[in-house]
């Protein structure tokens, strides 16, 4: 039996490598015809996606850097790791509050430029902390800006530091809210949370609605000793009046992971190289959730956890299955249906399940799929993709 050929195009942690065996996947940077990608960073727009491949993994949170609307029109899922580096993002969102709140970066930046040798040395020390003398976190108001795994996660820590929290999420799922503390206070719009608190943290992700989020219009409504901490994409904040904002005394910090030409070396910015997910647990979280759904699509034809796909699993009741990715329009099901019946199949079992534009369908046949019927299939007008799936390559 042929190996799966998977591609990767980052470094991807090892614990998640190993969940795909070695007798049954072939894994690594030169693959030349990949059935499957996976990668963190490397940006795919400009990238040439072989037609071979049935599946996308980011190792990761965003797919900013797939285009995922190509692949959406060949049938192929793009799969992320919602929430498997939360909790780093969720820590270095905390040690950034509690970096601005006590003028930690210029207080260190003060003491590196005194001279060692100078008599006064403890002089020095001691009339130059008046000017870091910060607050404390306790009853300080924290606005988070999107409550999905991460800000429910960064709410539960700050209200455990004595904080009030408000939140704002018009999109907030069912599970999100369930994992929000109740304690936290629910805005109608962004622009309360903006008045509000004393420190506001972004969580959401970078689509048409969110670019420039953070302009300049709503950064004029935070209070001028706000601190703004943006941890989720970079496009999400204007950088410029940011730094127009910051001149002008309207912000007293800006903490961030993603250094631009504007924003380095102005006062007031702290900008990390991009640290929210380097932690060598979050690396793994991911890796090894991306594995195991690219491999349960491959094997099985399931789907969890893909941008651009419905969720989709049915348990195998047969040898012999199908998987159908077509755009989400009237009679296609008749249509396939009729499709098999004329192959001589006869439809064991089946689940469909939509996605806006797109739907996706698994078939559990009583007999073997002929390359007759996948041609059939596919021939139907909004048929993306048609794949067989054998049993003796399931797990």
């Amino acid at each position: 039996m042929a190996k799966y050929q998977i591609l990767t195009l980052n470094q991807i942690s090892g614990k998640g490598l190993q969940r795909l065996p070695a007798t049954r996947y072939a894994v690594g940077p030169k693959v030349e015809q990949p059935d499957a990608i996976m990668v963190r960073s490397h940006d795919m727009h400009e990238m040439k996606i072989a037609p071979g491949v049935l599946a996308i993994g980011r190792a990761g949170a965003g797919t900013n850097n797939i285009p995922v609307a190509e692949m959406s029109k060949r049938g192929v899922p793009v799969f992320n790791a919602p929430g498997a580096n939360a909790n780093a993002v969720k820590e270095l969102v905390l040690a950034s509050l509690l970096l601005a709140s006590r003028n930690l970066i210029p207080a260190i930046n003060y003491v590196a430029g005194l001279n060692v040798d100078a008599p006064d040395l403890d002089k020095q020390v001691e009339n130059g902390k008046k000017q870091f003398a910060g607050v404390e976190l306790p009853n300080r108001t924290l606005g988070i800006v999107g409550l999905g795994a991460i800000g429910s996660m960064v709410a539960d820590a700050a209200i455990k530091l004595g904080m009030k929290v408000i939140g704002f999420d018009p999109e907030i799922t069912v599970d999100a809210a369930w994992r929000l503390p109740s304690s936290v206070a629910k805005a109608n719009r962004i622009e309360d949370v903006l008045r509000q608190s004393d420190f506001v943290t972004l969580h959401v992700p970078l689509i048409a609605a969110t670019r420039n989020l953070l302009n300049a219009e709503r950064l004029a409504i935070m209070k001028p000793e706000a601190v703004l901490l943006n941890f989720s994409r970079d496009a999400i904040v204007d950088d410029q009046a940011v730094v127009a904002a910051l001149r002008a005394g309207r912000l007293k910090a800006y903490m961030c992971d993603f250094p631009s030409p504007a924003l380095i070396g102005e006062p007031g910015v702290v900008a990390l190289p991009h640290l929210g997910a380097s932690t060598e647990e979050a690396e793994e979280n991911c890796a090894v959730m991306v594995a195991d759904q690219i491999r349960c699509y491959l094997e099985q034809g399931s789907i969890a956890n893909a941008v651009n796909f419905p969720n989709v699993e049915m348990p195998r009741e047969s040898p012999f299955r199908m998987s159908i990715a077509n755009a989400n329009v009237p009679n296609m099901l008749g249509q396939i249906s009729t499709a098999m019946a004329a192959a001589g199949l006869n439809i064991h079992n089946m689940v469909n399940k939509s996605r806006g534009d797109m739907a996706y369908t698994l078939l559990d046949v009583d007999s073997p799929i002929p390359e007759s019927a996948i041609a059939a299939v596919s021939a139907i007008e909004g048929v993306l993709a048609v794949r067989a799936i054998p049993a003796d390559e399931t797990a």
